[in-house]
């Protein structure tokens, strides 16, 4: 079994809780990254501010949540609404952290798939935006994702309990998915780009790392929710064939199939048609 710091039902909860509220947090940060980094802006400063009037947010009024709440979703200052994308993205990150968590205990592959969940929900609100996939964000996490999952098998070899194996099938995960989109980039350049393909190789280190079973749900997932999502647009007119539809959010929502529900679905297949 996978070592966990906190042990017991209350020691668990009590974790979960906290990981949501530092999701919460990341969550305020991470509407930062999604406004600035498309724009070629920095991060650290200046301070957060209205991007209508220029008004510098004080402390209280960047409180993830309880600001939007207590401001009655409006800026102090110009009194203009408050865009719901900004407490949605702080939930959602909030939400994701406490299940991730819950989900894998309190390790180094929580502390992964906590980063992971952050940069995708980063990646596919910028792709959605501005139908791209920056760099900047991508490509540090081929060294954050793979150092923290190799600390964890580190420590489960040591405990005896797997060898150094999870990390060559991430390997090789990671070498088919970003080989596979990269040849579907060449084959039809109007569907993938090549943010998808620097996207692909990550998910592929981290789903392989938790097995075969996530990796093929995550990747089948990831084409299943796109065509749905596409041939809805098609058919409610709200796009056509020629439309550009970026992939990547539906990427890292496959990914999260994967990574959630990936073995269990997996295993299930494999019972029916075995």
């Amino acid at each position: 079994m996978i070592p966990e710091l906190l042990d017991g039902t209350s020691a668990r909860i009590l974790a979960t809780i906290l990981a949501g509220v530092l999701g919460l947090v990341i969550g305020s940060f991470l509407n930062v990254v999604i406004w600035r980094v498309p724009r070629g802006e920095s991060v650290v400063s200046p301070s957060s501010a209205c991007p209508r009037c220029g008004h510098t947010l004080s402390w209280w009024e960047n409180v993830p949540l309880i600001s939007w709440v207590a401001l009655r979703a409006r800026c102090r200052a110009c009194r203009l609404p408050i865009n719901l994308r900004y407490p949605l993205v702080e939930l959602a990150t909030g939400v994701l952290f406490a299940l991730v968590l819950w989900h894998f205990g309190v390790t180094f592959t929580a502390l992964a798939f906590a980063y992971l969940g952050a940069v995708a929900i980063a990646l596919a609100l910028i792709d959605l935006d501005v139908h791209r996939l920056p760099d900047s964000i991508v490509l540090p996490s081929y060294i954050v994702v793979p150092v923290l999952l190799g600390a964890q098998t580190l420590i489960d070899a040591h405990a005896g309990s797997s060898e150094l194996w999870p990390l060559w099938r991430a390997l090789i995960g990671a070498a088919s998915l970003f080989a596979f989109y990269f040849v579907a980039a060449i084959v039809y350049p109007g569907g993938m780009g090549l943010g998808d393909v620097k996207l692909a190789g990550l998910l592929g280190f981290a789903l392989s790392w938790l097995g075969w079973g996530p990796l093929i749900i995550g990747a089948f997932s990831a084409f299943l929710l796109g065509g749905v999502f596409s041939g809805v647009l098609l058919l409610t007119g709200r796009a056509s064939r020629k439309s550009g539809i970026p992939f990547g959010p539906w990427m890292l929502a496959g990914a999260m199939v994967g990574v959630m529900w990936g073995r269990a679905l997996w295993s299930s297949y494999l019972q029916i048609f075995t």
